[in-house]
């Protein structure tokens, strides 16, 4: 909508040719845009709208306005068919003519009768105070072209945010409500009910809050509109989607859980027979940590030798506890059960294994050490010394201590570096030929 030149001396009739044309032209955008405002889509849904809260009372005002403008209009209409009856009396308007068309173009002589009711002028929101008492109110066409663009934009502003909202959350919620019930019978076929699994409980409250946010969303689309900051502009701002989008994750989150039952349902069995593998192989490693142990204080003497355990009950009761849900199908139960026994028994069948090397670690050191006496030796062999009775006797007595039981692994250790020591001595020692065969290097008090 156009704006008229503000108010001057009489003017001539270029002016005012000038001034109807441009009066013209404005009276055709105003016509445009209250018909397009009259058949707008948003307005035809609010007039057949339940509303409620803050859409309501802003409809009422939106409505008076809306009537205010058509009569605005009218006046406007008429004003303008009086000037044009009157330039058009003559092709040179006279002195008169022109004064009077000065005043009706330019001065507050467009007349809004009282017969406008009192509810429209008590609900418009752009009448002065005390404007709904009088009578008839005076305009000139410039301020009647100025009230008019006020109330078309505030009329136009709500309804444009009222069917912004309408045309964005009602359709995004319904597909929701869609999927939540595809999401509900996939739940109910895996046993994810109200009232016997977290899930099941969140899919009603999605329900329940998503079918009121419809609700309200219908009759009080405004509820849900954030208007941008520092927008003037007719439906500045966007839709307010948080209720929505938390209620969209949350039933993200249930099918993903939903997705994980599917899986159990599906490898169940599998996962069963794997958790029976881990467990047996489990129990066999404690039954053989149980064995070594008993080897280990027969064959080794004055070793601390850890006491082995027996196996768990309590995880073979969870797994037949296990297989009775899967049996009965009850998989919302099996798949908790099931995550929470296989870190159980890979932890059991690591701490099996940790109980048989503790038990055999004295068994590793006597193989170690059995190990570095017959290495020492073959080198001992490898260069000549074999037959040296000094090396003869350490070795014997290291391989006695090693290859007795039981064992005292202290001793033997003891008994191995002293070989070791002897045979380094004689390796390192310069080597001097001697007729008279080998001697004994243990000294007089050997």
């Amino acid at each position: 909508m156009g704006v008229t030149d503000p108010a001057g001396p009489v003017m001539d009739r270029d002016e005012v040719d000038r001034a109807l044309a441009r009066l013209g032209a404005e009276h055709e955008a105003v016509e445009t845009s209250l018909l397009a405002l009259q058949d707008h889509a948003g307005r035809r849904l609010l007039e057949g709208a339940e509303l409620t809260g803050t859409t309501k009372e802003r409809w009422a005002s939106a409505d008076a306005s809306i009537t205010l403008l058509w009569a605005y209009f009218d006046a406007y209409t008429d004003a303008l068919r009086s000037a044009r009856d009157i330039r058009s009396r003559r092709r040179w308007s006279s002195r008169e003519d022109l004064v009077e068309l000065t005043e009706l173009l330019r001065g507050e002589c467009v007349t809004v009768a009282g017969s406008v009711s009192t509810e429209v002028t008590a609900n418009a929101p752009t009448l002065g105070s005390g404007a709904a008492g009088k009578l008839s109110q005076r305009f000139s066409l410039v301020s009647l072209v100025d009230r008019m663009n006020e109330l078309y934009a505030t009329s136009l502003d709500m309804v444009v945010t009222a069917d912004a909202v309408w045309s964005a959350l009602p359709a995004r919620i319904d597909l929701l409500a869609a999927e939540l019930q595809r999401t509900r019978k996939l739940a109910h076929s895996v046993g994810v009910r109200p009232g016997e699994h977290p899930a099941g409980d969140d899919l009603e409250r999605i329900t329940r809050t998503l079918t009121s946010l419809r609700e309200q969303v219908v009759s009080d689309p405004l509820a849900y509109w954030v208007a941008a900051q520092g927008s003037s502009a007719p439906g500045g701002g966007r839709p307010d989607t948080a209720v929505y989008d938390r209620e969209a994750r949350a039933l993200e989150d249930v099918r993903r859980e939903i997705d994980a039952v599917l899986t159990v349902r599906q490898d169940a069995e599998q996962r069963l027979v794997r958790l029976r593998d881990v467990l047996s192989r489990a129990d066999r490693t404690l039954a053989e940590a149980r064995i070594a142990r008993g080897e280990v204080l027969a064959k080794i003497a004055a070793t601390e030798v850890p006491v082995v355990s027996g196996p768990p009950t309590v995880l073979q009761e969870q797994l037949a506890t296990a297989a009775e849900y899967r049996r009965h199908a009850q998989w919302h139960r099996l798949s908790p059960l099931l995550e929470s026994l296989e870190q159980k028994a890979e932890d059991e069948l690591l701490r099996a294994r940790e109980s048989l090397s503790a038990v055999t670690q004295p068994l590793a050191v006597r193989a170690e050490l059995r190990g570095r006496l017959d290495a020492y030796k073959a080198k001992v062999a490898r260069h000549g010394l074999a037959e040296d009775r000094f090396l003869i006797e350490r070795y014997d007595a290291a391989r006695r201590m090693l290859w007795s039981a039981p064992c005292d692994l202290r001793v033997a250790e003891q008994a191995v570096l002293r070989y070791q020591h002897a045979a380094a001595e004689l390796l390192t020692a310069p080597r001097v030929p001697d007729p008279g065969g080998p001697q004994d290097r243990r000294g007089p008090g050997a």
